[in-house]
């Protein structure tokens, strides 16, 4: 049997600094190894925590059911379009026009396609339709509605909120026939009115949690997996039972938040006054929490998690006010106020249309070097220093919040389709010129913020 030695050489490195270290020991013999032999679960490295194991589950056996031994009766994995160039744009404007010449396309195909398909029926949809990516963008569910003589016709109504990226807010056109992978957030959002909270975890290189408010990309944080504080059923029969907390003509409203866990919880503390909403924040917290991540890396790489009840009632109620204070700043990072040290260079008052060229992205914002982001170059007018650290702390999904503001709020466009995504667009159409300057520099505070409440967590104690 072959005996297998490994040497960790550091995580995050590019190629020549990996080949680097290896040339500076000189030899093999020179390096530190360890044997490796797998566990139970056939980890060889970054072998996970038996007593995962013993926690709870936050992901239901059975989706939408209450009595499952789980935090969460539900869960949503993130929406994947497979054609975003089309489908997600900062305008709302963009969109429309965008999906109509899609429909339009479509149905100019399907009708062909059928008018001659009953003259040859060898005809193959494949080699048939029009594959020019500037009319259309194909994937099998929409040459399968082709195939089955299905009329799309555009509904302004499926335009909602989409988050797409860490502080990243940007417009999705949701119908079913135009994305590949709808999930079921039909049941979390069935319309642009309904309103709802959904806390996002994924298994990646540095486990990530984040909370969003609306309709989310399935690459959001990660490969995103979404527990919602409430789904939404149609109202089939238009009544409301006794037990249903909240109902409309259409949808009736069903909590996230388990049966079994909110007894669970309320027996090991010996109170009734805990809520379904305050387990929903708790969870929110403890996956901040230092001791947790750390404690349980290596599950949290390749497992959703699993949450502990912490031994004291005054504990967990730290967990419940700190998971709803970062909450409210995860969901209101727009408002929130720039740190006061903070300072910006050009920043001045523009009067009338002059102001959307002033505080325009012209291409994308950088920081003034690869090793100084305390100062980033916002465009040719303004410029932004003296950003604190401590900022740069709050990570999301590998890189901090934001330098996923510098990386997302650009212009690009898209080499296949040739659609432009113009981040100014999104400042333009709500009549907010300086949006972008003013959502970085809240952002900045938000992270800093994080970090704050994320320190101050009570301490974890494992057996």
């Amino acid at each position: 049997m072959a005996t297998i030695y490994y040497h960790d050489i550091g995580d995050y490195l590019s190629r020549e600094e990996k080949l680097t270290r290896i040339r500076n020991n000189h030899s093999i013999s020179g390096m530190q190894w360890e044997t490796l032999a797998p566990n139970e679960k056939q980890d060889w490295i970054n072998l996970r925590d038996e007593s995962f194991d013993d926690l709870i589950s936050i992901t239901p056996d059975k989706n939408k059911g209450q009595s499952t031994k789980s935090f969460f009766s539900m869960v949503a994995i993130g929406v994947a379009t497979n054609r975003d160039s089309w489908s997600c744009n900062f305008s709302k404007n963009e969109i429309e026009h965008n999906i109509k010449s899609c429909i339009t396309h479509y149905n100019e195909q399907r009708e062909k396609y059928h008018r001659e398909a009953s003259q040859n029926s060898s005809i193959n949809i494949e080699d048939f339709v029009n594959a020019d990516a500037t009319k259309i963008s194909w994937t099998r569910a929409l040459r399968r509605y082709l195939g089955n003589d299905t009329v799309i016709l555009f509904d302004r109504n499926k335009i909602f909120y989409y988050q797409y990226r860490p502080f990243q807010k940007q417009y999705v056109y949701y119908q079913r026939y135009l994305v590949e992978s709808p999930g079921i957030w039909e049941n979390v959002f069935p319309t642009s009115a309904h309103r709802n909270l959904v806390i996002c975890v994924s298994c990646v290189k540095t486990p990530t949690v984040i909370l969003t408010n609306c309709l989310t990309d399935l690459h959001f944080d990660g490969d995103s997996q979404c527990f919602p504080l409430y789904w939404y059923e149609e109202n089939k029969n238009k009544q409301k039972s006794l037990f249903d907390a909240e109902s409309s003509d259409d949808y009736i409203r069903r909590d996230g938040i388990t049966d079994w866990i909110l007894t669970e919880v309320r027996t090991r503390y010996g109170t009734r006054n805990i809520t379904k909403e305050m387990i929903f924040y708790y969870v929110y917290g403890l996956l901040h929490s230092k001791d947790y991540r750390e404690r349980f890396a290596a599950d949290l790489k390749k497992s959703l998690p699993r949450i502990p009840i912490v031994d004291s009632l005054d504990d967990f109620m730290d967990f419940y006010k700190a998971g709803k204070a970062l909450a409210e700043l995860h969901l209101n990072y727009e408002t929130v106020a720039p740190c006061p040290d903070v300072v910006v260079h050009g920043d001045r008052q523009i009067a009338d249309d002059g102001a959307y060229n002033y505080f325009r992205v012209v291409d994308k914002m950088r920081f003034r070097s690869k090793n100084d982001k305390s100062v980033i170059i916002y465009n040719g007018n303004i410029t932004i220093e003296n950003i604190p650290q401590k900022a740069y702390e709050y990570i999301v999904n590998g890189k901090s919040a934001i330098e996923w503001i510098v990386e997302r709020y650009a212009v690009t466009i898209d080499k296949k389709s040739l659609i432009k995504n113009d981040a100014n667009d999104w400042a333009r159409e709500h009549g907010k010129p300086r949006y972008i300057l003013d959502l970085l520099l809240s952002v900045i505070n938000v992270s800093v913020q994080t970090v704050d409440i994320v320190n101050s967590l009570p301490k974890l104690k494992f057996d």
